[in-house]
């Protein structure tokens, strides 16, 4: 059997969580494409976000993990494409949610606002939580398809 493949990228405020995270998945037999960073040297998360929407693009990972200070800012440049549904959790509770709501495909978090045993957790939620389909099938279509203007009336 293939190990499924979860990409995962940090900035350089994300690296220590990025590794610990990396060395969860592994434990749970998954298949690890980094895609960085890999010092503590300052680098741009918007980078890192763009490399985590290339390697969905490219079908080399189905799901991914990225990370930054806060988590904020590396998940609005990956979100910036439309194949990305990355959403920023918190706890095991918002891993979930985003699984069965949003069928989000990434996950973010920010490594000054979690703990890395509250990060492990979520990871592991998100990994074995289903879409739930459903009503939410037509909310996740459209946010893989926006309009082109939206309508402020």
């Amino acid at each position: 059997m293939t190990q499924e493949v979860i990409a995962l990228a940090s900035d350089h405020a994300g690296l220590a969580l990025k590794m610990a995270l990396i060395d969860e998945l592994k434990a749970l037999d998954f298949a690890v494409l980094d895609l960085g960073t890999e010092t503590s040297a300052s680098v741009d998360y918007p980078d890192y976000g763009y490399r985590m929407a290339a390697a969905l693009a490219d079908g080399k990972a189905a799901r991914g993990v990225i990370v930054c200070g806060s988590g904020l800012g590396i998940s609005m440049a990956a979100n910036r494409y439309p194949w990305v549904r990355a959403a920023v959790c918190h706890d095991v509770t918002s891993a979930r949610l985003s699984r069965e709501h949003n069928d989000a495909n990434v996950i973010s978090f920010g490594e000054r606002l979690i703990g890395i045993e509250v990060a492990k957790e979520a990871l592991r939620m998100f990994l074995t939580t289903p879409f739930a389909g459903d009503r939410h099938v037509r909310r996740v279509t459209k946010l893989g398809t926006p309009p082109e203007k939206p309508s402020v009336s």
